[in-house]
């Protein structure tokens, strides 16, 4: 039976889409609460937490979207393959220029739980397109849908003008974010797949939430070393930590971060 591919029947309960939210919904509520999250959400981002978000966030659509295109004919990939409306590669790289300039490339580092998500991007993408839908789907609607509020909350806390380091918060090529989702959604659900085929998908889609919860965790676990390095002893523990550079990657992330703030004026090496 596991080998006959079936589309979804009728009534919500059984659409990818709502399966997909119900079985991640304590995922995305833990998401929504870690503190880096917290702290955005109340308006209280400041440049380093944004820019290092967004070099993580670079790091990661470039393995999805890397993976997307060289798998846009798989049959489940096709419906939902979007790129001139979704693809945000482009975005994130305007704005990593407009905070470190044209050779923003060379300043990005990333912490490890942004390497075990590309990872999993690539080792999904080579053997298991199917599951791709999965980070497709919290990846993009969740950008469609409180991303659009985020970017706001950025421009305004950060004192950003016009769209200059906001890019990546803007689908210029979706007129309307709820018609789109809709369509999307729709189109999600029409993948026929095997119930095992569902149910590794609906896996993997709690496994996106938790990949994206380390990644705040490290984040902001790695700025708070950082700023308890540099704000108790300033210059003395920023000299005393550099000793032990080349044998903590943790403290290196951090040494970066505050080489940065002293060396780039809006203020951040970002990660």
């Amino acid at each position: 039976m596991d080998s006959m591919k079936t589309k979804p029947r009728d009534g919500t309960d059984s659409d990818l889409s709502e399966q997909i939210k119900a079985a991640t919904k304590d995922s995305h509520i833990r998401a929504e609460n870690t503190q880096l999250m917290l702290n955005y959400q109340k308006g209280q981002i400041t440049q380093t937490q944004y820019k290092v978000l967004l070099c993580s966030l670079y790091e990661i659509y470039q393995a999805l979207e890397d993976e997307l295109d060289r798998n846009c004919d798989h049959p489940a990939v096709q419906p939902i393959y979007f790129p001139q409306e979704l693809a945000r590669l482009e975005s994130l790289e305007q704005d990593l220029e407009h905070f470190f300039g044209r050779h923003w490339r060379k300043r990005v580092t990333v912490p490890a739980a942004t390497h075990r998500y590309t990872q999993r991007l690539r080792e999904i993408g080579k053997n298991s397109p199917n599951l791709l839908v999965a980070h497709a789907y919290t990846r993009y609607l969740g950008d469609l849908s409180g991303g659009q509020v985020l970017g706001k909350i950025t421009q305004k806390s950060l004192g950003l003008s016009g769209n200059k380091g906001t890019a990546f918060f803007l689908f210029p090529g979706v007129t309307s974010p709820n018609r789109f989702k809709q369509l999307y959604r729709s189109r999600m659900n029409s993948i026929e797949l095997t119930e095992t085929e569902r149910q590794d998908v609906l896996e993997e889609a709690t496994k996106a939430f938790e990949f994206n919860i380390e990644v705040f965790d490290d984040l902001q676990k790695m700025l708070s070393i950082t700023e308890e390095a540099f704000s108790e002893k300033g210059k003395d523990v920023a000299s005393s930590t550099h000793s032990n550079f080349s044998r903590s990657p943790v403290l290196q992330f951090a040494l970066g971060v505050g080489i940065a703030l002293g060396t780039v004026g809006m203020g951040v090496y970002v990660s």
